[in-house]
């Protein structure tokens, strides 16, 4: 047995040596994005140490002191504790429930079009906002909503809303701004993907299909759909891993006195402790916590992805 395991072992080194040898020129064009992968990725997993210590800029990480679970005990004792992760979730959630299908829906509809210059058009226009940066984005969210002069607050008023209400700095609204400026944002972008999976649909299948008298709909839920599903049960299971991190960019932006205690999330209250108060170990003790949720959240998402559909990540 053991001689067989050896075997086999030296059998398949050598057809390692072999493929190297083969695909060497593949192989060195590999080693940029190893090495970009192993210096903004790997390397700086070097600072988790920091969520086990009080650390001091002066003394480094091998010289400052070594705390445990200090800086845990802290944020979860934290009176704010609950707020921030039942922010963070709600968003999240939110995003993930209104915003993954509505790209499916999107592409599904571009698929279906078949005035060529109609549909480049339709693909064009929803794929601009994407390009808007966060800044700007919120400016346009700050002017279309201002209670003197916004457009959209206007329009509110006609279909029978509150007039002069500021949106921006209402806690009930944060959420409802957030998640579909972003859904506005990113469909088209999103869709992209869907398109690509659904250009590689047999065209014979459709034909068959409208043979035995299927109608569009009908031919969108047997054939479109099950052939984007693998896509699709990727993409959520991405998604899933990364619901505790919201990045701090536009909720910073979006925040203000009136909003913050539905605004205030996990990534924002890190990015004012860490940088802000030089907290350094107790921003990086929460950062742990959130990626370890995330990572636990993926792991059990992929398991259920697995046996519903039979598609996951691994």
């Amino acid at each position: 047995m053991s001689k067989s395991r050896a075997t086999i072992g030296t059998q398949r080194r050598k057809e390692l040596r072999r493929q190297l040898k083969r695909n060497y020129s593949l192989y060195f064009f590999l080693l940029p994005a190893a090495a970009l992968i192993g210096i903004f990725c790997y390397a700086p997993m070097y600072g988790i140490l920091m969520a086990f210590q009080n650390y001091s800029p002066a003394k480094g990480i091998l010289g400052s002191a070594w705390v445990g679970l200090k800086w845990f005990r802290t944020f979860f004792e934290m009176p704010r504790f609950w707020q921030i992760v039942k922010n963070t979730l709600t968003v999240s959630l939110y995003s993930l429930v209104a915003g993954f299908p509505v790209p499916i829906l999107l592409a599904l509809m571009v698929n279906s079009v078949k005035n060529t210059k109609f549909k480049k058009l339709t693909q064009t226009v929803t794929y601009m906002p994407h390009f808007i940066s966060t800044v700007v984005l919120v400016g346009m969210l700050s002017s279309f909503l201002s209670p003197r002069s916004g457009f959209l607050n206007q329009l509110f008023a006609a279909l029978g809303g509150p007039e002069s209400l500021y949106y921006m700095g209402s806690a009930k609204a944060f959420p409802h701004l957030y998640v579909w400026s972003g859904i506005w944002q990113n469909m088209g972008w999103n869709s992209i993907i869907y398109l690509a999976a659904l250009s590689a649909v047999d065209q014979e299948l459709h034909e068959a299909a409208m043979v035995d008298g299927a109608g569009k709909l009908k031919r969108i839920l047997h054939i479109d759909l099950p052939a984007i599903l693998p896509t699709m049960v990727i993409l959520l299971i991405m998604n899933a891993g990364s619901i505790m991190s919201i990045g701090y960019e536009k909720v910073y932006l979006m925040q203000n006195d009136l909003n913050v205690t539905a605004a205030e999330v996990i990534s924002t209250y890190v990015y004012k402790i860490g940088l802000g108060q030089q907290q350094y170990s107790y921003s990086a003790a929460i950062g742990l916590f959130n990626n370890g949720i995330n990572f636990i959240l993926l792991i059990i998402v992929n398991k259920i992805c697995k046996k519903i559909s039979g598609s996951s990540l691994w």
